[in-house]
C-alpha cells in the first residue's frame, strides 16, 4: 500500500478508508500492525511465505508440536494436513491480536469438490479457534465457490460457522452464495480483470 500523499493531504489508505472496509490479504502479520486493516484474509500460499520468516517461527514450531502431540497413528499425509491446519490458527489467532474485526482462514482447495470433506474441515477449524479462546464472532472459514462449496456453505451457516465464499469468478457463484446465507464473498476480481483484458 502506497503513503503517497493526495492533494487533501491524505495518504492513498486514509483515503480508501473513507469509502470502504479495509482488509488485508497476507499472513505478514508485521505488515498488518503497519497498515491496521478492519479484517484480514489468508491462504495457504501467503501463510507459506510468511512462515518462512524466521519472526513466525515459533507459530511453526507450535503447529509441529501439536502435530507430534495430535496426530499420533496418522499417516504422513493426514498428520502433514493437521499440523498446516494448527498452522493457519495459530497465524489467524497472531492476526486477530492487531485487527478489531475477523480473520479468514481457508478450508483445502482439495476439498472444493467435496461438500462433506468442506463440512468437517470448517467444523474442525472452528473447534481450533474455539480451544485457542477465539470467539466464533471473530472469524469466517474461506470456503470454495464451488456447488459443493456453496451447498457446505448452507450447513455451515445454519450451525453458526460463517463463511467467506473464495475462488469467486462471476455472477451466479456470488448470486448462489449469497442463497445459501454466506456472511461475505470474495471475488476474484484481478483474475476477472485479467480475463477481460485478453476478451476485449
Amino acid at each position: 500500500m502506497s503513503e503517497v500523499e493526495g492533494s487533501d493531504g491524505l495518504d492513498q489508505l486514509t483515503q480508501l478508508r473513507q469509502f470502504t472496509v479495509v482488509v488485508s490479504d497476507t499472513g505478514d502479520i508485521e505488515s498488518i500492525k503497519k497498515y491496521k486493516p478492519q479484517d484480514a484474509t489468508t491462504n495457504p500460499s501467503l501463510l507459506f511465505a510468511a512462515s518462512q520468516m524466521p519472526q513466525y517461527d515459533h507459530l511453526v514450531q507450535d503447529a509441529i508440536a501439536y502435530g507430534k502431540q495430535h496426530g499420533s497413528g496418522l499417516a504422513k499425509a493426514e498428520l502433514l494436513d493437521l499440523i498446516c491446519d494448527k498452522l493457519a490458527v495459530n497465524f489467524g489467532v497472531e492476526i486477530l491480536k492487531f485487527i478489531p474485526g475477523r480473520v479468514s482462514t481457508e478450508v483445502d482447495a482439495r476439498l472444493s469438490f467435496d461438500t462433506e470433506g468442506t463440512v468437517q474441515k470448517a467444523r474442525f477449524l472452528s473447534k481450533m479457534y474455539h480451544d485457542a479462546g477465539i470467539d466464533q464472532s471473530r472469524i469466517l472459514i474461506k470456503v470454495a465457490s464451488t456447488w459443493e462449496g456453496i451447498q457446505a456453505a448452507k450447513i455451515l451457516e445454519a450451525e453458526g460457522i460463517h463463511v467467506n465464499m473464495t475462488l469467486l469468478f462471476n455472477f451466479a457463484q456470488a448470486a448462489a452464495s449469497a442463497d445459501a446465507g454466506a456472511t461475505l464473498i470474495s471475488p476474484f476480481v484481478g483474475r476477472i480483470l485479467d480475463w477481460y483484458k485478453t476478451s476485449t
